[in-house]
């Protein structure tokens, strides 16, 4: 990857409906070599995607909770069903394997505090050997989704 690549990859991330004729005169390039270098990022995985960013509030999804799990008894067979479940859970639009006081970290995005409860009662404390569940609610958003320093 080359300085041209990471220009692109930053101009993407700001402007991901970018066309390729802008996109290459914003790199001093012409179309069809910013095209085959855009091919080849997403061939590589470098690129993973494209997506629209949604204003949660608008959406009637009003509250974000951080979620700390703590799982007793690990092994790779339980952190894969873990995982799987919540790949499976369409409130969890994140999730980290961490290390520290927790063994997974959630971001959960919900309409309100009910929906929230649903959503730990019925899937979070069914999860295989969790034993420990602590919530922190976001009071407001400062920063979301922000590009990657390249």
């Amino acid at each position: 990857m080359d300085t041209v690549d990471r220009q692109m990859l930053t101009i993407l991330q700001r402007e991901g409906r970018i066309s390729n004729a802008a996109l290459a005169e914003k790199l001093h390039l012409s179309a069809s070599p910013c095209l085959r270098r855009m091919r080849a990022l997403e061939h590589d995985g470098v690129i993973t995607g494209y997506r629209a960013e949604l204003d949660r509030k608008k959406l009637g999804l009003g509250l974000t909770v951080f979620v700390e799990l703590k799982v007793d008894g690990h092994s790779d067979r339980s952190a894969a069903t873990i995982g799987e479940a919540l790949q499976a859970a369409p409130e969890v639009v994140a999730a980290h394997i961490v290390s520290g006081s927790a063994d997974f970290l959630l971001e959960v995005v919900v309409p309100d505090l009910a929906a929230y409860e649903r959503l730990m009662f019925e899937t979070l404390l069914r999860l295989p050997n969790v034993g420990d569940v602590r919530s922190n609610f976001a009071l407001r958003t400062v920063k979301t989704h922000g590009p990657l320093a390249l």
